[in-house]
This record gives structure tokens, sequence and C-alpha cells, in this order.
């Protein structure tokens, strides 16, 4: 592959899932990554000590694990690792939840075909054709898929998920930095699905697995949903204005994190 992929894995205390999410890295997916980072939002359990453990037992493999120096939330993981791909040069950023919900092997026809050099995001859909939930309840498809066809409405182009943890983004769409101001919490892909509409960018929506087993939700239904209106609300009087507003709880001048480990490639695969 001759462009320079990053894929980064946020996580927060998913010690039983994270060795699951690390094996999905075979031969098939490979080729197509240059690096990976996981970066540590500040668990409490053996989330980090377990992703050293795999490191250590793949070692061919370039990873860095890094810890956020303070937790951010999922939204602020996000803007420490746009970061680190802008500022290392890569390309492509893909990004793979840690709690093991998603497949990055949903992504290998996009990879495959190269459809990804066509759009400015690539973004992982539940509630398509062709894709697979397992686990997931019929409320919480219902309410999906109900902010899908409200953000669809009020943005004006077809969203066909608001955040499933599996996407792929161009690094030159990144570069403004628009992003900065954006919730650092769950919300934060919400606004990054409305800067589609606005910044003009060219989206492939792609339908994926999607399982819930021993995952632990961070989402509080009713609290999210209020807050989600509330956002579309102010998004559709003054678009504009919206996409420019600060919209976190905690405005931080930064986001940064420490390498904690780190498995660097060798000379041969540089060259790659």
């Amino acid at each position: 592959m001759n462009n320079k992929t990053l894929l980064f894995i946020p996580g927060y205390n998913c010690e039983k899932q994270i060795p699951r999410v690390l094996d999905q890295l075979d031969s098939d997916i490979l080729p197509y990554i240059s690096q990976t980072i996981m970066i540590n939002n500040r668990s409490t359990d053996n989330t980090e000590a377990t992703v050293k453990t795999w490191m250590a037992a793949h070692p061919e493999i370039p990873f860095t694990l890094l810890r956020n120096d303070e937790n951010y939330g999922l939204g602020g993981s996000h803007k420490v690792a746009f970061d680190y791909a802008l500022n290392n040069g890569f390309d492509y950023v893909i990004v793979l939840h840690g709690d093991d919900q998603g497949n990055i092997h949903d992504l290998l026809p996009i990879l495959k075909r190269k459809l990804f050099r066509k759009y400015d995001c690539c973004l992982g859909a539940r509630f398509m054709k062709g894709s697979v939930l397992q686990g997931y309840s019929r409320f919480r498809t219902f309410g999906n898929r109900v902010y899908n066809f409200l953000f669809s409405l009020i943005c004006r182009f077809k969203v066909k998920d608001l955040g499933s943890g599996l996407n792929m983004y161009q690094t030159s769409m990144l570069r403004t930095r628009f992003y900065m101001k954006y919730p650092d919490s769950l919300m934060f892909n919400y606004c990054m699905v409305m800067a589609i509409r606005h910044y003009k960018q060219k989206a492939l929506f792609f339908p994926v697995s999607w399982r819930e087993e021993d995952q632990v939700s961070n989402v509080k239904l009713f609290d999210q949903a209020k807050k989600v209106l509330m956002m579309l609300g102010s998004y559709a009087f003054a678009p504009g204005k919206f996409m420019k507003k600060e919209l976190r709880d905690t405005i931080r001048d930064s986001y940064s994190a420490q390498v904690i480990a780190e498995n660097k490639a060798s000379e041969d695969e540089n060259e790659k």
C-alpha cells in the first residue's frame, strides 16, 4: 500500500475486550496499516498492562501505546490521534474502538478496491443494508434510526450512522483542525457528521457487523438524547455559527499524551 495509514484504537477500561480487538490485526489487514496507536484514556483497570503484554508477543507489528495526560473522553482521544497523524505525516487515519464491538475486516472491501481515495471519510454504518447487528436491542436500533432520519433531514444528506466506531479519514480534511471545539464526549462523532455538510466533505457510508457481548456502555440514553436534540436544533437555525461554536464542557489549549510502550518497524518494513 503506497499510502501511509495510521490505525487509531481508543480505549477506556476494556481489558477484557482489547485482546480480541488487537487480534484482528492479522495478515489480511496489516498490509494496509503503516502503524497502530492505542490511546489509553486513563483506564482504571488493566487495559494498559494487557496491551503491553500483547505488544511483547507481537514485536514485529509497528505499535505505540499512548496514555492521555488527562481523561479527555472519546472525542478528546480522537483529537490526540488526529494530531499524531498530522504531525507524523500520515495520509489516512482508521478509527477502531477498543471495546470489540466492531470488526476492522469490514473495511477490507474499501481498502482492496481503494475506494477510500475517492472520499474525505468512510464511515461504518450499523443500520444500512448489508450490516449485521448482534445483541443490539430493538429500542436502541429504533432510536438510532430516528436520529439518522433527523440528521439527514437537517443536514440535507443521507446519514446512515452517527458513529459506529469504525471510520476512516483522509488527514487532508483534518489539517485545519476544525474539530477542536467539538465535544470531548461521545457526541464528537455527531459533530463530525454535521461537518460533512458544512465543509462540503465527501463521505461514504459502508455496512459493518456490530455486536454487544461483554461491553459496558458509557451511553446515558435519555440524557444524551436531550443533548443531541438541542445540538441539532442549534445547527438547524445557524449551521455556520454552530460549527465554529465552543461545544466543550472543559476548554483546553491542547490535548497531550505520553508514549508508554513502542514496537518500532524494522528497516525493511519502513522501506515498503
